[in-house]
């Protein structure tokens, strides 16, 4: 287990070198730099010294440093109550959806995002090898004491020459040792090698002593798409999709072999646009069955002379199709008090135009609740049309039913409410 300092920031923050509690030193300072590269990576920019967060939250861990990185969409530096919020968004939208019958036991909220992460991979091979490790048939070679399979003749006249009791074959095995757990025990070794956890080290020893040893493998994206499953081998998805996770977004220093980098980082825009969509889904489920929801649904908009067409997908739409149908946007960010920008705004009025919309609306986090029904002009500027969009500001809540209810809820009241343009 390796010793690490948890720094914990909010998004939009930065941090430098050698700066209070929460500084890098110079060498991790470079080793981000280097991860960073001539064509940048989405998670933050390079500032003179240190460097600026973005939109994007999670962890990175570089060398004997994890820094941990939270939403925020109010002025509070509460960091417990948004690292509860980001674990429950996670939850919501499926990232942490386990196979593991005891993952219930796990003190999710005690965690860092990459401790959590960490202990779910542990629990889902636990559950894997209770199950029984799926074996498959593979093709080996080597010196037996007994001929099957086929004679390798070449082989067995350079290696046997003088060891006439041996055969030099290939043939059939079914045993455990194949791509799916050679990904699963590469996986292991390399969360033995980044825990913090001492909690952890128990399941990670026992786990190393029973899982069977597999050959070590270099894996890509590709490795990935070489896998093939069956019916046999399906409870095995959701430890892929971590290990997946895992081994893709760990970068190892090979100049300096000290500062590896694991980034595991969520696009806060998306993940918002996610929230609300699970949200709303179940919500709408339980108390309006009548709502139906879609989220991303295309549309083309323009055609060139020559070349392919260009198209839209709105984040969610209720009722496709209908006469009550809204279109809904969702934004990460906090507006304090202003205007959404035209940008947006023109946006909403073209999904306005092609999805037939009763109503459109841009939903976005805020410090309180809020609502701003706003119509747009006619050509001429001379009153209003019949076009509305709304601005919905919904309060963050440390208790999740309760902030998806207030959702649900203000969504739900903007779809029934009435139209008050001339």
């Amino acid at each position: 287990m390796s010793s690490s300092t948890l720094i914990t920031v909010f998004e939009h923050e930065s941090i430098h070198v050698g700066k209070g509690e929460k500084g890098l030193t110079a060498e991790q300072l470079k080793a981000l730099q280097v991860f960073y590269g001539e064509n940048g990576v989405p998670y933050y920019t390079l500032i003179n010294n240190g460097v600026r967060f973005c939109e994007y939250v999670g962890i990175i861990q570089v060398g004997g440093i994890t820094i941990e990185v939270l939403p925020k969409a109010d002025k509070s530096n509460d960091t417990n109550t948004w690292k509860t919020l980001l674990i429950d968004m996670l939850r919501s939208v499926g990232v942490f959806d386990i196979h593991a019958p005891s993952s219930s036991g796990l003190q999710l909220k005690a965690h860092s995002i990459l401790d959590l992460y960490l202990a779910l991979y542990l629990k889902e091979l636990e559950y894997l090898l209770h199950r029984g490790l799926v074996k498959r048939y593979r093709k080996t070679e080597g010196n037996t004491t007994a001929l099957k399979g086929s004679l390798q003749f070449g082989k067995h006249i350079q290696q046997n020459l003088v060891h006439q009791e041996r055969f030099y074959v290939r043939y059939t095995t079914y045993d455990t040792q194949h791509l799916i757990h050679s990904i699963l025990y590469k996986t292991l070794c390399l969360v033995r090698q980044i825990n913090t956890k001492a909690s952890l080290q128990s399941s990670i020893g026992a786990l190393s002593l029973h899982f069977p040893k597999m050959p070590d493998i270099h894996v890509t994206e590709a490795t990935f798409e070489k896998i093939t499953h069956n019916r046999k081998d399906e409870h095995y998805q959701k430890a892929l999709s971590i290990a997946r996770l895992l081994l893709l977004n760990y970068h190892p220093d090979v100049s300096k072999g000290r500062n590896h980098i694991l980034a595991l980082m969520f696009d806060m825009n998306l993940l918002w646009e996610q929230f609300v969509y699970a949200t709303l889904r179940k919500e709408f489920r339980k108390e309006n069955p009548e709502y139906s929801l879609s989220a991303q649904v295309p549309k083309y908009f323009w055609q060139p002379g020559i070349g392919s067409k260009s198209r839209m997908k709105p984040d969610i739409v209720v009722n496709h199709g209908q006469d009550n149908c809204m279109v809904l946007d969702t934004k990460w960010k906090n507006l304090n008090g202003l205007n959404p920008s035209p940008e947006d705004l023109r946006q909403m009025y073209v999904y306005h135009e092609y999805f037939e919309a009763h109503k459109v609306a841009l939903v976005y986090p805020g410090e309180k609740d809020g609502e701003v029904i706003g119509h747009y002009l006619k050509i001429d500027s001379k009153g209003k049309t019949k076009k509305e969009c709304s601005i919905l500001t919904i309060k963050n809540q440390p208790n999740l039913k309760a902030w998806q209810a207030a959702i649900a809820k203000k969504i739900r009241d903007r779809i029934k409410a009435s139209s008050t343009a001339e």
